[in-house]
């Protein structure tokens, strides 16, 4: 005897925010992308790395809030982020029924450049001490939630936010992704010869590398919702590779293993999905493992863009960004472009545009890959 369907509770995305270099808002970075302005420009600055690379920065000294406390850049962007998120959310912040989950893979490391390397630094830098600044300044009442899992942090924090809502455990969930970009930051890609000198080129046969981004994303997770909270979050899995520490999968079966329970726990079906926001990092590997994994999922005709060309990898907040991005391009009835993009470079061709594309969407799909093999997918859904 089958055990009976059991209704999950639906979660809605009923406030969001994105900090960058091109916008203090979401409304502000669609405005930008609408007019093609990315935010990656070049250079070269032997101080900070001995070569020419890329970047999606902030300009130098940029203060992000007004407080008399001396927080870190990292710590500014996430109470900017989650403050403008909240904004129009009486409450949330400050009620025992909201979690606050934080994504970032390197943190306050810059600290490491600058400062004595003593006991102090190294709970200065600690991920909990930004966690436990950021929530006593907002008001959060509960201990904050840390997911750094390399470059899936952000979409995995939204997973985990999904899964405490649904559970029961809390009503409201506040996902918040930043990372700022450091001479270890970069130091570290450029040893792996990853940077490139010019805007990155996902999918594109000629790609060399990535850009890097330093920036903020909040998405505040609610099962309440009210007429004019119309996403909703489907599903979400995760994966690994276990293939190499830094190498992805040769195969694509694993990103495909987690498209694909995504697809099935959200109960839908590859002829569902309108658009997919891929990783789509332009290195040489990482795009073509994607590739192959949209094609093993059934997905390979289906409308796919990267955004790396607009933000640069912005690490922690990449998932955030792009999936706050897309939804706004399926209300608008759009898939945005991929800058960058001209001759496909991958081995099994998947179906990128470099060119606006009007189309309507009800579901569509985000894909992350990190280090260490992680791998993300979630299903984001217009409701009606």
């Amino acid at each position: 005897m089958s055990e009976p369907h059991v209704k999950r509770k639906d979660v809605y995305v009923i406030g969001d925010n994105i900090v960058s270099p091109i916008g203090a808002t979401t409304a502000a970075n669609m405005n930008s992308l609408a007019n093609n302005i990315s935010g990656v420009q070049q250079y070269d600055d032997e101080l900070v790395i001995s070569q020419p690379f890329a970047a999606s920065l902030f300009a130098e000294g940029r203060s992000f809030i007004k407080s008399d406390t001396q927080y870190t850049k990292f710590e500014q962007l996430l109470i900017a982020s989650i403050t403008d998120a909240v904004k129009g959310l009486p409450n949330i912040a400050t009620s025992p029924r909201t979690v606050l989950i934080i994504s970032s893979t390197k943190g306050n490391i810059s600290l490491l450049e600058k400062e004595v390397r003593d006991a102090r630094l190294y709970e200065r830098i600690a991920l909990h001490t930004s966690a436990k600044l950021v929530a006593e300044h907002i008001g959060f009442v509960h201990k904050p939630v840390i997911i750094s899992n390399a470059c899936i942090s952000g979409i995995w924090a939204t997973i985990a936010g999904m899964r405490l809502l649904r559970s029961g455990t809390y009503e409201h969930a506040v996902v918040v992704g930043a990372d700022v970009i450091s001479k270890f930051v970069l130091s570290g890609f450029g040893s792996f010869q990853a940077l490139s000198p010019g805007v990155c080129k996902p999918f594109d046969k000629a790609r060399v590398g990535i850009n890097l981004g330093e920036a903020a994303a909040t998405m505040v997770l609610s099962v309440n919702a009210t007429k004019d909270d119309n996403i909703k979050i489907l599903s979400g899995a995760v994966s690994n590779d276990a293939n190499h520490i830094s190498g992805p999968s040769r195969t694509g079966e694993e990103l495909a293993f987690a498209i694909q329970r995504s697809m099935k726990d959200a109960e839908l079906t590859k002829d569902d999905i309108s658009f997919i926001s891929a990783h789509g990092t332009a290195t040489l590997y990482n795009d073509e493992m994607e590739a192959k994994a949209l094609h093993h999922a059934g997905l390979a005709e289906v409308p796919v863009n990267s955004l790396k060309g607009y933000y640069g990898h912005t690490l922690g907040a990449a998932g955030l960004i792009e999936a706050i991005i897309s939804m706004q391009a399926m209300k608008a009835g759009v898939v945005l472009p991929t800058k960058g993009f001209e001759i496909p470079g991958v081995s099994m061709p998947v179906n990128v545009h470099n060119t606006l594309v009007q189309k309507t969407s009800r579901h569509f799909l985000k894909t992350v890959s990190g280090f260490g093999g992680c791998n993300a997918a979630m299903v984001f859904t217009l409701n009606s």
